[in-house]
C-alpha cells in the first residue's frame, strides 16, 4: 500500500469499534513479533489528566541522557504518526505504509479484527523493536486494567492525577476509574502515583499492595530545575517523569534533567502558537483540566481576559468545564467539530455557569477564528483535541486526518 492507501485502510477499521481487553492485542502482539526486547525498558503511563505531558517529559529527560527512546501516545492531532516518535522524531510516511501494509496482510482472514488502537500499538511496538529503542515511554489509550497497552509488559507504572473520564467505560465513581486506571499495576513492579483524590489513593494504594508492588507517591513539585511547559501542575508532572526515571534505574545527571526538562515540547498543552495576536491552545476535556487551564491562564497573563473558542464531544461534563472557563472568559464562541459526536450549539442550553458569560455561534473553527480575531483581544482555544487538530491543520495548512481513538 501508498502511504494514502495505509492511512485509509487503519481508519477504516475504526467501524471495529473499541474492545477492552488484553487477550486480542497479546495476540497481536505476539504474532507481529511485536513485544519488547529483554533489554528494552517499558514506562506504562495511565491517568486522567497529565498523561501525555508526563510521557513527555520523561521521554524528553531520557533523551538528554542518551538514552535511544520510543514514545507512543494517542490521540494525535493533526497527524496519524504523531503517535510514533523514536529519539523525537515521528515515524515517516515510507515506514507507516510498510507496517501497516504487514499489518494488513496478517489479520486479513483473522475471524475478529483487531481495532484500530490495536493495531496502532502493534505498529508502535513493532518500529520500536526494529529501531532498537532502550526505552519504551507507553501511554494508555483508555483506562488501563483492559487497555491494549497493558499487554506490553511494563518496568515501571506511572499513574497521572486521576478525575472523572470516561465514565461509560470506566465506570459511575471515581473509585471505579482509579480501579480501571490502577489496573495497569503488576506484581513486583515498581509504582509511581501523583497526589491524588483519597477515594482513588486509597483504590491504588490497595492494588498496589495486593500485588506486592511497592509504590511512591510523589507529592512535591520539581523546584530547582524550569520547566519547558506552562503552569505549576507541570512541575509536579516533571516530579512524575523523574521519579519514574529513578525507579527504572536510571543515573540522573543534574545538567541532563535542567536539558530534558527545559527543552521539553508537547503539543496542544497550553501551547502558544501565535503572539499577535496571543494565542494558546489547551485540550482541557474536563473539569479537573479546566479549572488547571484557567489557574496556569491567571499565572501566566494575570486579569487578561481572552476571547474563548470552544468545542466538545458528547459524554463530556459540559456545565462543569464551562463553568471553570466562564471564570477568565470575555466572550465564549461556540464551534462545532467536525466529528458525528460533537456537541450542538442547542448543548449549551442546559449548561449551567454561563449566565453571565457573552456567547457566540460560529459555524466552524475558520469561521470561529475570524470572528475572535474581530475581538481584537487574546484568544484561548479550548475543549476537545480534536477542535486543537482542526485548529493546528488549519493555520498550517495540513491535511488534518481526526479519528475517534
Amino acid at each position: 500500500m501508498t502511504y494514502s492507501e495505509a492511512i485509509e485502510w487503519i481508519y477504516s477499521t475504526q467501524n471495529f469499534g473499541i474492545k477492552l481487553g488484553l487477550d486480542a492485542p497479546a495476540e497481536l502482539l505476539a504474532q507481529f513479533l511485536a513485544y519488547p526486547t529483554r533489554r528494552t525498558k517499558v514506562i506504562h503511563v495511565a491517568g486522567t489528566n497529565g498523561k501525555g505531558s508526563t510521557c513527555a517529559l520523561i521521554d524528553s529527560v531520557a533523551r538528554a541522557h542518551g538514552l535511544r527512546t520510543g514514545l507512543f501516545t494517542s490521540p494525535h492531532l493533526v497527524d496519524f504518526r504523531e503517535r510514533f516518535r523514536v529519539h523525537g522524531e515521528m515515524i515517516t510516511e515510507e515506514e507507516t505504509a510498510k507496517y501497516l501494509t504487514e499489518l494488513r496482510d496478517l489479520v486479513s482472514d483473522w475471524e475478529h479484527h483487531p481495532t484500530f488502537f490495536e493495531i496502532a500499538l502493534a505498529l508502535g511496538m513493532k518500529f520500536f523493536r526494529d529501531k532498537q529503542v532502550e526505552l519504551i515511554v507507553l501511554e494508555t489509550g483508555m483506562g488501563g486494567r483492559l487497555d491494549a497497552t497493558t499487554a506490553v509488559p511494563a518496568d515501571v507504572c506511572v499513574l497521572t492525577p486521576i478525575a472523572m473520564d470516561h465514565a461509560q467505560w470506566l465506570g459511575q465513581t471515581l473509585a471505579e476509574i482509579a480501579g480501571e486506571k490502577a489496573g495497569i499495576i503488576v506484581s513486583d513492579v515498581p509504582v509511581i502515583s501523583a497526589k491524588q483524590d483519597k477515594a482513588a489513593a486509597r483504590v491504588i494504594a490497595e492494588t498496589a499492595n495486593k500485588n506486592r508492588a511497592d509504590l511512591t507517591v510523589v507529592s512535591e513539585p520539581v523546584e530547582v530545575y524550569g520547566v519547558g511547559l506552562h503552569g505549576a501542575h507541570q512541575r509536579e508532572n516533571a516530579a512524575l517523569a523523574l521519579e519514574s526515571l529513578h525507579q527504572l534505574g536510571a543515573e540522573l545527571r543534574y545538567d541532563s534533567v535542567k536539558d530534558g526538562l527545559a527543552n521539553v515540547q508537547w503539543a496542544g498543552r497550553f501551547e502558544v502558537t501565535s503572539e499577535t495576536p496571543l494565542t494558546v491552545i489547551d485540550g482541557a476535556h474536563n473539569p479537573h483540566a479546566a479549572g488547571i487551564l484557567v489557574k496556569t491562564w491567571k499565572e501566566q497573563y494575570g486579569d487578561d481576559k481572552p476571547v474563548i473558542i470552544f468545542g466538545a464531544i458528547e459524554s463530556k461534563d459540559l456545565s462543569g468545564v464551562l463553568d471553570c472557563l466562564a471564570e477568565i472568559a470575555e466572550k465564549i464562541i461556540f464551534t462545532p467539530i467536525n466529528s458525528p459526536r460533537t456537541i450542538q450549539f442547542s448543548d449549551l442550553e442546559s449548561a449551567s455557569g454561563l449566565e453571565n458569560t457573552d456567547l457566540l455561534r460560529s459555524s466552524d473553527i475558520k469561521d470561529a477564528l475570524s470572528i475572535a480575531l474581530d475581538e481584537n483581544t487574546s484568544i484561548l482555544i479550548t475543549g476537545s483535541l480534536y477542535l486543537l487538530g482542526e485548529y493546528k491543520a488549519l493555520i498550517t495548512s495540513d491535511k488534518h486526518h481526526p479519528t475517534s481513538q
